[in-house]
């Protein structure tokens, strides 16, 4: 079993940036993907980005690409997602999850509020 939690949310005024954190425990770290979604108010949650094991595949979602950028410390076990010209319509409730071969994202975190003033 794994567990996430995530951190480094915040309010930022737009334009701004903030970094996010996914810092993981309980399985060797670089055997899954991580990836990140987000739920805005009174909406679905959607995708965000993902990396691989190694760190050497990423995805974005075609909204933040460009402006969001992941990484990954393996010696640390964490996770990692550069926001950078943040929008408002960036607000949202963010997560990591992580992915094991080509099953479900499972091991979700509590989520780290982002909230972008125009």
């Amino acid at each position: 079993q794994v567990q996430v939690v995530e951190s480094g949310g915040g309010l930022v005024q737009a334009g701004g940036s903030l970094r996010l954190s996914c810092a993981a425990s309980g399985r060797t770290f670089t055997t899954y993907r991580v990836g990140w979604f987000r739920q805005a108010p009174g909406k679905a949650r959607e995708f965000v980005a993902s990396i691989s094991g190694n760190g050497r595949s990423t995805y974005y979602t075609d909204s933040v690409k460009g402006r969001f950028t992941l990484s990954r410390d393996n010696a640390k076990n964490t996770v990692y997602l550069q926001i950078n010209s943040l929008k408002p319509e960036d607000t949202a409730v963010y997560y990591c999850a992580t992915q094991f071969g080509n099953g479900e994202y499972a091991n979700w975190g509590q989520g780290t509020q982002v909230t972008v003033s125009s």
